[in-house]
């Protein structure tokens, strides 16, 4: 709360200064966008993002070349922050457009496609700003977050270190670090990077961020001297477990605590462990702290519990001390086979393959080599996601969800196909966060994949925007089980891929 008083007096009294100002005509253009500039600067300082956007964007109106490149960037970076991806995408490629030689707002366009999904394109900026500039802490951070999706966590570490040795400041370096830390299941530091990170922010940013930073920081805390996801074979033993499909969905049988099996899906779409409030209760866990969390429906962000399961057993597999997001307020109205409990083999760091035709799930730390049919590179941005091109656009971020039924793509990819369906058909969906008013059947739809396509066919419209925002960047549209269980599904992460054999 403090940040936010500091900054908004002074943010008020240059306002008013420059409405003053702004508005005189002997004022040159120049002048005016400078006046702009300064104060788009200071409400970013005081984090108020939306505000600066329009500010920004006035202060290109008659701009130097130089101060239109800096009210660019101070635009691109104020839209990455409110999760105005697609927008962040059309400034980043004009600040690619007038060639930038200052190594962070080079870096920063690199953001912008970064934000859209296009992290291999992310990367190739990141990597050129660091040849050129060594120490740029704008292209460590890019380079950590994209070496981190490709689970390369050791290295990423390395460039995040690099990044805030050059530039201590920012709070999202701190985040990132924070992640990967979990990721190296390195727990109390990452809730001291939390802590940090926490400290870091002002004004509304800490009033949003700053105490679910403190809650998550608590919960890594709380576990102690338990080694997260500890497995007795240390995830080297090649695990064969047999499943059924319910609803288009994979089910294994699972003991939680020691407790009797219950049903659970097998959900790459999900971030970790999920849990209904019943079994959670049933299996003796307590909640220790709070998280925000996002899916499909009207509800939209939601603030859950977290707890920490002791022991899970899946046929010959076990693992213990494990995070759970307890789904506790339960929402109301929904089918009741879509309140289930679930696990991802990816959140627990192993690699899975299915054979949905054999109804065998792999479990490893190393997948045995199989011959595939189609492979396409798969990045883990706390989902697995990979490329796909709608009616032969850009491409676009896919998330591969074993948990989900059908393909389908977002609101945003399906506005910028610039077509109107020939029938708009809407439907009833249901997702982790409630109904989807807004989804709809769209078809004459081409899809790719490598060279997997799909012609003219009908997807799914779903409003994926919050869930892009808690993620950090747009998602494109979802695969799931339609179309999965044509192959034996292997999901590498060693190797950063999605492996596809066809029956």
């Amino acid at each position: 709360m403090p940040g936010a008083v500091r900054g908004f007096v002074p943010a008020l009294a240059l306002l008013a200064a420059l409405s003053v100002m702004v508005d005189a005509a002997t004022t040159p253009s120049s002048g005016r966008s400078e006046l702009q500039l300064e104060l788009g600067d200071l409400l970013v300082q005081d984090d108020r993002y939306w505000e600066s956007i329009s500010v920004y964007n006035r202060a290109k109106e008659g701009a130097t070349p130089d101060q239109l490149e800096r009210a660019s960037a101070g635009l691109l970076r104020a839209l990455i922050y409110v999760a105005e991806f697609e927008a962040a995408y059309r400034e980043a490629q004009l600040l690619e457009g007038l060639s930038p030689q200052d190594p962070e707002r080079r870096a920063l366009y690199g953001e912008g496609f970064w934000a859209n999904g296009l992290f291999d394109e992310a990367e190739e900026v990141f990597r050129d700003v660091l040849a050129e500039s060594p120490s740029s802490p704008g292209g460590h951070y890019g380079m950590a977050k994209s070496l981190s999706s490709r689970s390369r966590y050791e290295e990423a570490l390395t460039e995040i270190q690099a990044a805030l040795a050059a530039d201590p400041e920012p709070p999202e370096y701190q985040f990132t670090l924070a992640a990967i830390y979990r990721n190296l299941k390195r727990f109390d530091e990452a809730a001291d990077a939390l802590d940090r990170f926490s400290d870091g922010l002002g004004g509304d940013r800490m009033l949003e961020n700053g105490g679910l930073a403190q809650g998550e920081a608590r919960f890594l805390r709380s576990f102690g001297d338990r080694v997260p996801f500890e497995m007795p074979d240390n995830g080297k033993i090649i695990h064969t477990l047999p499943f059924r499909v319910i609803d288009d969905k994979v089910i294994v049988r699972a003991s939680i605590n020691g407790g009797d099996p219950i049903d659970m899906v097998v959900d790459s779409g999900a971030e970790q462990m999920v849990m209904t409030p019943p079994t959670a209760r049933d299996a003796g866990i307590e909640s220790i702290s709070t998280t925000i969390s996002a899916g499909v429906g009207d509800v939209g962000f939601r603030y859950l519990e977290l707890g920490r399961v002791d022991s899970l057993r899946i046929g010959t597999f076990e693992v213990h001390n494990l995070p759970v997001l307890i789904k506790n307020p339960s929402l109301t109205g929904l089918p009741e086979q879509r309140v289930r409990n679930s696990i991802s083999p990816l959140a627990l760091g192993l690699s899975a393959r299915i054979d949905y035709r054999n109804r065998h799930l792999i479990l490893a730390k190393s997948l045995p080599i199989e011959p595939t049919d189609v492979e396409l590179p798969m990045r883990l941005n706390r989902l697995a996601v990979v490329r796909g091109r709608v009616n032969g656009q850009q491409p676009k971020s896919f998330v591969v969800d074993t948990g989900g039924e059908v393909i389908s793509i977002s609101l945003a990819t399906a506005r910028g196909l610039g077509t109107s369906p020939f029938r708009h058909i809407q439907l009833n969906v249901y997702g982790t966060s409630g109904w989807d008013p807004q989804a709809y059947l769209l078809p004459g739809v081409d899809l790719a994949f490598n060279q997997i396509t799909y012609d003219n066919y009908s997807v799914v419209v779903l409003n994926l925007h919050r869930p892009s925002a808690l993620l950090g960047f747009r998602i494109g549209g979802i695969i799931g089980h339609s179309f999965l269980s044509n192959y034996v599904v292997s999901m590498d992460l060693e190797r950063s891929l999605l492996g596809l054999r066809r029956y």
